[in-house]
């Protein structure tokens, strides 16, 4: 906010086109004047104007000086009693029809008030002084429900505007993340096509190699113990080779889903219970919170079962021996929603956005498709993932599936 407007110079500048022509210039006259604007301009910029209260505080505090003002040149008679429609504009500008009658009724009762003060022995009020009266107490109402009626019209139109601007958010926020995905489909696609023909031409020599050394175990003789070692590497490095092969092609083959109405707990529960049968090297505990609300849904249950393990898997391996890992769904609007939460040490932001990238990984021996092949099952269904991390906190990764197929 700024501190200093044009509108407030503009209001100095009248209060003291008053002060200077009072025909008093009396200097508790000036002073209150100047009291009034000090409050019409400072309090505003003050945080108290962003509650109820604050507000209702400041209107209080100008009807207040207003009534000493009008009060000190005279009461009834005093110049300054079109003075009271700062208050009752105030009012009328930041609250609603009732604290605005509210208000009016007050600073109309504040002026009645004055009668109390007239000396009936020395002046009577007449027929024209009270029209007189009427027609200022009304005027003040009228000011103050045309500008409620603005003030009004203004908030409704500014919640409009408000509400467009948050739908033009989400849906930049919508587009962007539409972007993001058809990138993402884009570098997975030539991926795909690159590993699928990698994949096969490397098949063939593979098999070749395999067989060789397979021919060369066999017809070495037992005493050369180094040649026959050294056919055991070459057979066992094409095996791993080979199951890299199987992989790539497992990223790049397109997808056929077999979709069935299937309970998710039980796709979960396999998923952990391959986990647990991975050996001593995950000693963790995993913790199950499903909801109850989650009824059988139609997914592959085999792809999403591979998800879930996958997703276990890294949440067991960031996790250190003995600790947990918590599996939890709920239903969000028309998805499920599952959460595989681990206690790790976090992913670090500035790779966050490449963890799902093909052959993205930090781990020494990981070849960075796992999650990729995670993220296209889950994109061929029509979800979407999402991932939450702190470093040193832990890391959540969101699935979404869809409950209901889009036709």
């Amino acid at each position: 906010m700024r501190l200093i407007r044009p509108q407030d110079a503009v209001l100095v500048l009248l209060f003291a086109l008053m002060a200077a022509v009072s025909p008093t210039r009396d200097a508790s006259e000036v002073a209150l004047l100047f009291a009034l604007a000090l409050v019409q301009i400072a309090v505003p910029k003050l945080p108290l104007l962003s509650s109820t209260r604050g507000k209702i505080a400041w209107i209080v505090l100008q009807l207040a000086l207003a009534y000493l003002l009008i009060g000190y040149t005279h009461g009834l008679v005093s110049n300054y009693f079109l003075i009271l429609l700062l208050p009752v504009v105030s009012a009328a500008t930041y609250l609603d029809v009732l604290g605005t009658l509210l208000f009016s009724l007050l600073a109309c009762g504040a002026y009645l008030s004055f009668v109390l003060f007239v000396d009936f022995s020395r002046y009577s009020i007449g027929p024209d002084e009270i029209r007189v009266l009427v027609f200022r107490l009304v005027f003040l109402a009228i000011a103050a429900n045309l500008v409620n009626t603005l003030a009004e019209a203004l908030r409704v139109q500014s919640a409009k505007y408000r509400s467009v601007a948050e739908q033009l958010a989400e849906a930049n926020r919508s587009l962007s993340e539409a972007e993001a995905a058809v990138r993402r489909s884009d570098r997975l696609a030539a991926l795909g096509q690159l590993s699928a023909g990698l994949a096969h031409e490397l098949r063939n020599p593979l098999g070749t190699i395999k067989a060789s050394a397979e021919m060369l175990t066999k017809y070495v003789s037992a005493e050369n113990e180094v040649a026959r070692e050294v056919a055991g590497f070459i057979s066992s490095e094409v095996d791993r080779t080979n199951t890299l092969v199987t992989r790539f092609l497992q990223f790049a083959r397109p997808l056929k889903l077999r979709l069935a109405a299937t309970d998710l707990a039980e796709v979960l529960d396999r998923a952990v219970a391959q986990l647990e049968r991975g050996g001593p090297g995950y000693d963790v505990t995993v913790y199950k919170n499903y909801s109850p609300e989650l009824r059988p849904f139609p997914f592959d249950a085999e792809l999403m079962e591979r998800v879930f393990y996958n997703l276990l898997l890294n949440a067991a391996q960031a996790t250190s021996p003995q600790g947990a890992i918590t599996v939890k769904t709920r239903a969000a609007d028309d998805a499920a929603e599952i959460a595989v939460i681990d206690r790790g040490p976090g992913i670090d932001s500035k790779i966050m956005d490449q963890i799902f990238n093909p052959f993205f990984t930090t781990k020494p021996e990981g070849v960075g498709l796992g999650l990729a092949i995670v993220s296209k099952i889950v994109d061929e269904h029509g979800g979407k993932m999402g991932v939450e991390s702190e470093p040193g906190k832990g890391s959540v990764f969101r699935v979404y599936l869809p409950i209901r197929r889009k036709t």
